[in-house]
């Protein structure tokens, strides 16, 4: 009986603590004594330093219903995931390199296998395909794929400027 006693009475405590403090906070006034500390949360997992965190990993991804859509909502993840390596507008006359990476999914929307299709002419832009590589990897996941046939497949092309910012051929359509 004693312990019921106690946890109610803890219990109490803590609504009569949360409704202060609640009250305090919409009126805006100092509570005259500090909170207890709160323990630290935890740390978030460490990233590589070659992809960091640029916040599209906080969207959700979006399940697509076929593998067209599954290419266009690929597209826009991997374009929000690297917005300061994307421009817009239209494409320049002269292009740095043109990648085409054939990206191959799990079933979760992770990166199974990214392939060349296509590397750049020009000697000089070699680098571009690690880059576009690296983008891609920063969008996933790209959604649940599972239910779409298999391969999980999608294809795209990256146009490079001399400034190594890209634009993603199926959102320049």
């Amino acid at each position: 009986m004693r312990f019921i006693e106690r946890t109610s009475t803890r219990a109490a405590a803590l609504t009569a603590s949360a409704a202060l403090l609640a009250g305090v906070l919409t009126s805006g006034c100092a509570p005259t004594q500090a909170p207890a500390p709160q323990p630290a949360p935890a740390p978030a997992p460490a990233r590589p330093a070659a992809l960091p965190d640029t916040g599209a990993r906080w969207m959700a991804p979006a399940t697509p219903k076929s593998l067209s859509e599954l290419r266009a909502l690929a597209a826009m993840r991997i374009r929000a995931a690297n917005a300061d390596r994307h421009y817009d507008g239209t494409v320049p006359d002269m292009l740095l390199g043109i990648p085409v990476l054939e990206v191959e999914l799990n079933a979760d929307g992770s990166v199974r296998r990214i392939d060349v299709l296509r590397k750049p002419s020009n000697p000089q832009a070699q680098d571009t395909i690690k880059l576009a590589s690296d983008a891609v990897r920063r969008g996933a996941p790209y959604g649940d794929v599972s239910k779409l046939p298999r391969p999980w497949k999608f294809t795209e092309t990256f146009l490079f400027t001399e400034d190594r910012k890209f634009k993603l051929r199926t959102l320049d359509q």
